[in-house]
């Protein structure tokens, strides 16, 4: 894949760029459609006027000939318009989907709620593409070209029919203005729904257990009836001017026919021109009713369209990676701080983690201990380059995280999260890290490594058993172990773990000693982060962390020898 320049900030808008030829095609498409759309009243007319009063059976014959080659040409270029514009939109999702599902995994990097739904997003604006109100706004700007002929046809029918489409222009646009924030608002509630509905879903062995479904229940019906009531307020001002709009249409092609009537009694145009005039009217109208019909559908395709040139703003401006050497683990990390998000004591901002700094050489067993929300989990994710430090650098052999490119430095970091899901597959799958080129060898490897092999053997289908909803239901113990494995992989540089025995008896406690041990005697830096003093048996140093700050830092002895004296001579000195 073509690998974004300095310049393209947006890959959303570099993946829009070749769509400008295409709808220049389709406006040439749409114009050759509307020319030919004449072919139906300009036939009435040679028909009334001419076939009629000769009785000539050859210049009906002629007519039709030609009518029949010009609907062939008509319905073969409307074709070719909807084929051009299905397949721009395919290919719009094929060239920029990888990249939207890129930002939407990063957008969940710092644990925040998020409302925005890019991959959504794009299927809306895929699906407007190709839809008919999307050919109706090529079919906008030839209204003139309709009146025009009408106003050739006879002055007074041309004012009538401009008048028309000048009422018809009002109700669109006030259906615009009254129905863009009752749309935008529901769009949003129906987003904020969405994930009240998932997280839901997700603690179901909390809620009900709890007792917590019938209060759950209730929140979702208010939330849920809000967005209907505030979707349906907008749908029915859009059904009201729809309405309107296509009555008010009708008798504009009446009131045309009764006033060409009354030309042609005074023999100032012909019966022909009756019918013309009030077809060609009619379809001037006609691409205004067909987008107020589905102005819901353009209200949607335009937000979802702003809200993904929002949310991949920036995403081509990351700086090109380096080519850098594998890494032989040592970790340096300096003056790194990470605030909290938005939050603030007083007039400064809360750190998470105010200015930590220490340094590993290849071997290194590092624990990092300390109460809850010591930040213990945030620099296992910032060690990793899952959070970006507000302020400091963690480099891994020298270069700083962000230098290295995302799969490479995936390569040689392994990472088990304290809150681990495993993702859909199978068992062999998620340890390999979906890597489709993965061999069996490296993936029993890093089994054994964590002490699961014989536990995986042991599964319905071993290493085939699937992961996920409505699978084979794993303990939390056997999640661990194989998230142990999963970031064992690949004997990889540097391993941190946060809480990898939050889950684990005896046995699996054994097992995770042993893989740090081995881990470290084959060079590679390992960080536990722990609760549980038996995870940090097999490391030589440790880090304590006091409310986001380094209280200690050194070999294992010395630091757990000061932090269990530190309350004795605090007892003594009172």
């Amino acid at each position: 894949m073509r690998q974004p320049s300095s310049t393209d900030r947006n890959l959303y808008r570099v993946a829009l760029r070749p769509l400008r030829r295409t709808f220049v095609a389709v406006a040439l498409l749409s114009a050759a459609v509307n020319i030919l759309m004449l072919t139906g009243p300009m036939f009435m007319l040679q028909v009334y006027d001419r076939v009629l009063a000769s009785g000539s059976f050859a210049t009906l014959q002629g007519l039709f000939l030609i009518v029949v080659v010009l609907y062939f040409f008509l319905g073969l270029y409307d074709f070719l318009r909807a084929r051009m514009l299905s397949r721009a939109a395919h290919r719009l999702d094929q060239t920029v989907g990888k990249d939207v599902f890129d930002c939407w995994v990063r957008m969940g990097l710092d644990g925040a709620q998020i409302r925005q739904r890019p991959l959504n997003d794009l299927s809306v604006v895929r699906g407007f593409l190709s839809s008919p109100p999307m050919m109706g706004l090529f079919d906008l700007p030839w209204i003139p070209f309709y009146l025009a002929i009408v106003f050739i046809i006879h002055p007074w029918l041309g004012f009538l029919a401009l008048a028309g489409a000048g009422v018809v222009t009002v109700l669109a646009l006030l259906n615009q203005w009254t129905t863009r924030l009752p749309f935008a608002k529901a769009m949003a509630m129906d987003a904020a729904e969405s994930s009240f509905v998932e997280q839901s879903k997700r603690n179901a062995d909390a809620i009900l257990p709890l007792g917590m479904l019938e209060n759950v229940k209730q929140r979702w019906t208010g939330m849920h009836g809000d967005g209907l009531a505030t979707g349906q307020d907008g749908s029915e001002r859009a059904e009201g001017f729809t309405a309107t709009s296509k009555a008010f249409r009708l008798l504009l092609q009446s009131s045309l026919l009764a006033l060409g009537g009354y030309l042609a009694l005074k023999a100032e145009i012909s019966p022909g021109m009756i019918v013309a005039a009030s077809i060609i009217a009619g379809r001037a109208l006609a691409p205004v009713d067909q987008v107020i019909g589905q102005w819901r559908s353009v209200v949607r395709a335009r937000e979802a369209h702003r809200r993904l040139k929002e949310v991949m703003e920036g995403s081509g401006s990351a700086e090109m990676p380096l080519a850098l050497p594998d890494p032989k683990g040592v970790v340096e990390v300096q003056e790194l701080t990470r605030y909290a998000p938005g939050g603030r004591v007083g007039s400064e901002r809360k750190p998470i983690l105010d200015r930590i700094s220490f340094a590993l050489e290849p071997g290194d067993g590092l624990g990092v201990i300390g109460p809850s929300a010591s930040g213990k989990s945030t620099l296992a994710r910032m060690l990793v380059g899952g959070w970006q430090p507000d302020a400091g650098t963690v480099r891994l052999d020298g270069a700083t995280l962000e230098k290295w490119a995302t799969s490479d430095l995936g390569r040689h970091i392994g990472y088990l999260p304290q809150a681990l899901e495993l993702m859909p597959g199978t068992v062999r799958e998620n340890i390999a890290r979906f890597n489709p080129e993965a061999e069996d060898e490296a993936v029993i490897a890093a089994a054994e490594l964590a002490g699961v092999h014989e536990m995986i053997l042991k599964l319905p289908d071993a290493y085939e058993t699937q992961c996920g909803q409505g699978t084979h239901v794993l303990s939390g113990g056997q999640i661990q172990r194989i998230g142990l494995a999963r970031a064992l992989y690949g004997n990889p540089a540097l391993v941190v773990l946060d809480e990898p025995n939050a889950h684990l008896d005896a046995v699996g406690d054994a097992a995770l000693s042993k893989a740090i041990t081995k881990m470290r005697q084959a060079g590679r830096t390992v960080i536990v982060m722990a609760h549980r003093p038996s995870a940090i048996a097999a490391v030589n140093k440790v880090l304590v962390l006091q409310d986001g700050r380094m209280a200690q830092f050194g070999d294992k002895a010395e630091v757990l020898q000061a932090v269990t004296t530190k309350p004795r001579l605090a007892e003594a000195g009172e």
